[in-house]
């Protein structure tokens, strides 16, 4: 899944960027103050993609 798309689903979820500077993006969900890092490849891997959705708590995004 690339980034953009990830950031997307997170912004649709309630999440925002809380932090970006250095090599990941801090994101945090709004609704449960989960925080989890995102890191700057244009490609993520899909077990990543769920990871972090998951340390979110919020739904994995819809796949391709």
């Amino acid at each position: 899944m690339k980034r953009r798309e990830l950031l997307h689903h997170l912004e649709a979820n309630a999440c925002f960027c809380a932090r970006d500077t250095g090599p990941h993006s801090i994101w945090k969900n709004a609704k449960t103050g989960e925080i989890q890092a995102v890191p700057r490849h244009v490609e993520l891997d899909p077990f990543l993609v769920r990871k972090i959705c998951r340390r979110l708590a919020i739904p994995d995004p819809p796949s391709r």
